[in-house]
């Protein structure tokens, strides 16, 4: 972590006596505070009296970039937001390309998205885990659930030829089929995968040290998290029960039963858990949908290369690894969007953080912020 001392400011505390208040900049340091963020933080001792996100380091003006691209260019471009869950960001956007252009995707195109997105939402959610743990001391979890991820880049690898940036869903479908064989190796995954996690539950969560380290920190009340806009793990640890694959259901999803995962608590330790309960929820998806995927093609017929859609607009959402991600694109019926503005969940659940680490240690505050699980470029875009 990288602290740096801003300045001093003298207050008087209830009693009349003299308090020093502390400013610090914490980072932007990449990865200690997950990111290219900077925190200032003002501490009374040890206690953080308020923390002020700065976001911004990160911003590269992809938005007004897709205003001077086709809609097919724009694609790569969605990979760098949420660079670990760049699926997610393909699939939302071409979803709200498809709405506005009246694109019909093939069946097994639908069933291929929905794979490759649970398995990108594992795969972040062991991203998250991993570094949530290592914030807490415990570099072997982290091992364990960077071990896991690997497997699913693998695949990614095997099927799209990338390891971070996919640029697999298209409008009107994917762009590849799975090669042979594939299919087995995800499945096996899938088995050996809930072994690993009951592991990793037992490891860390069941450690008293991580515990006494996550519970009862960075507690975020249910009415808090829907007033301020919270979605995903973020918002399911506090107990709201709300899963666009369920109450606003898109795809294939319908087709699938799982559970949603919810907290009670509302702290670091629920958020968590619900990451690693929805790792068992999304092989249970992987393995219904491979058992039902059908034949036929993985692309719109007729499709052209240069789409233009009616003039109009369109928004669309999906429920990615971090929560309701959204796409609003305006047409004005040439081959380039005219508007596109992307609904980040990463960018509303970071406005919690003055909230969650008001009155706990400095220590504290990198986990407060972990258990958001914020990845800045989809942040700053």
């Amino acid at each position: 972590m990288t602290l740096e001392v801003e300045s001093r400011k003298e207050t008087l505390a209830e009693d009349g006596l003299p308090v020093e208040e502390l400013v610090v900049n914490v980072g932007p340091s990449h990865p200690s505070t997950h990111g290219v963020c900077r925190v200032i933080v003002h501490l009374d001792g040890e206690i953080v009296t308020r923390a002020e996100p700065v976001i911004g380091y990160l911003h590269r003006g992809i938005e007004k970039m897709c205003e001077n691209r086709t809609y097919l260019q724009v694609v790569p471009l969605t990979d760098r937001l949420d660079y670990v869950g760049s699926m997610y960001a393909n699939w939302a956007y071409c979803r709200a390309v498809e709405r506005l252009a009246g694109i019909r995707v093939p069946e097994r195109a639908e069933y291929l998205r929905v794979i490759v997105c649970e398995m990108q939402r594992i795969a972040s959610h062991m991203m998250s885990l991993g570094s949530a743990a290592a914030d807490t001391g415990a570099a072997t979890m982290f091992i364990y659930a960077f071990d896991e991820r690997e497997t699913i880049v693998e695949l990614f690898e095997d099927l799209c030829g990338a390891r971070l940036t996919y640029n697999y869903v298209r409008p009107g479908g994917v762009s590849f089929d799975i090669p042979e064989g594939w299919t087995d190796r995800l499945l096996e995954f899938c088995r050996t995968h809930r072994v690993a996690l009951r592991e990793m539950d037992k490891l860390w969560f069941g450690n008293v040290i991580a515990r006494g380290r996550m519970k009862g920190i960075g507690v975020l009340a249910a009415d808090d998290a829907v007033a301020w806009g919270a979605s995903g793990p973020v918002a399911r640890g506090s107990g709201v029960n709300w899963d666009l694959r369920k109450h606003d259901p898109y795809s294939v999803y319908p087709r699938f039963d799982f559970d949603i995962p919810t907290g009670s608590a509302g702290d670091v330790y629920d958020r968590a858990r619900v990451r690693l309960y929805e790792c068992y929820e999304s092989c249970r998806i992987i393995e219904q949908a491979v058992a039902q995927m059908p034949g036929g093609p993985i692309k719109a017929e007729g499709l052209q290369r240069l789409i233009a859609p009616r003039p109009g607009d369109a928004y669309d959402h999906i429920e990615s690894a971090r929560g309701s991600l959204g796409v609003y694109i305006v047409s004005e019926g040439g081959p380039r969007p005219h508007r596109v503005k992307f609904r980040s969940p990463a960018f509303c659940n970071l406005a919690l953080l003055p909230l969650i680490a008001e009155g706990h240690m400095l220590s504290d505050l990198v986990v407060c912020l972990g258990s958001l699980d914020p990845v800045f470029g989809e942040v700053d875009r």
